[in-house]
């Protein structure tokens, strides 16, 4: 294949999932699939020889789990970005992998089409959230927003800063909080003459140093 495909490792302790994953992305003209890995102990020994871009890895795993394997790649492969790709969708599994460095979080129902879709744009820097995990992001931003010094933003101001953060787009924005995509466009904006920020990126800095993406 050539070079531009986006390179994939699959971390899963299930050999089935592992299979059945890697026959489906070898169908996609857009990746192609480097090695299978049962858990963070065997991902980060092939990680050199196979020199992934994108590792799809399973949130609870024996001997060392996606969560600390997410850490360690951030640490020592920081090139290799992170999605997880999991059946548990828990406060501690969802926090835990975005604070250690996940640029995505699915679950195992997630159509075939959007997981090939959240590999590409993770690869390209973007950060992917499944619908439901990102209405609970949504609803811990709403338990913190109100005890920080937010620059003179409202609440909701303040959440699609969060948001922002964490990479969605203004349309993924607007589903998260059950908003016209225009609106959350506007809110941005806003944000942005609030804060005195040039542009998305130094808004992401932001919300990150005001711990609004759960990686601050």
């Amino acid at each position: 294949m050539s070079s531009r495909h986006i390179r994939v490792l699959i971390v899963d302790d299930q050999a089935l999932v592992r299979r059945g994953l890697a026959k489906l992305l070898e169908l996609e003209e857009a990746v192609e699939v480097v090695g299978e890995a049962e858990d963070g102990v065997e991902a980060l020994r092939l990680i050199p020889s196979a020199r992934p871009h994108v590792a799809l890895v399973d949130a609870r795993m024996p001997r060392m789990d996606g969560v600390e394997l997410i850490r360690r790649l951030s640490q020592e492969h920081p090139r290799v970005v992170a999605i997880v790709l999991t059946t548990f969708d828990d406060d501690g599994y969802i926090f835990g992998g975005l604070t250690a460095g996940a640029r995505g979080y699915l679950l195992k129902d997630t159509p075939p089409e959007d997981l090939v879709s959240a590999i590409v744009r993770v690869n390209r820097g973007e950060t992917v959230l499944g619908g439901q995990i990102a209405s609970r992001v949504v609803s811990e931003l709403n338990k913190t927003v109100g005890t920080r010094d937010l620059g003179g933003l409202t609440e909701r101001e303040a959440e699609v800063a969060g948001l922002v953060g964490t990479g969605l787009t203004n349309e993924e924005i607007a589903r998260a909080l059950y908003i016209s995509e225009g609106t959350a466009r506007n809110h941005v904006s806003k944000v942005l003459r609030k804060l005195n920020l040039r542009d998305r990126t130094q808004l992401a800095i932001w919300a990150a140093e005001h711990r609004l993406t759960g990686r601050g």
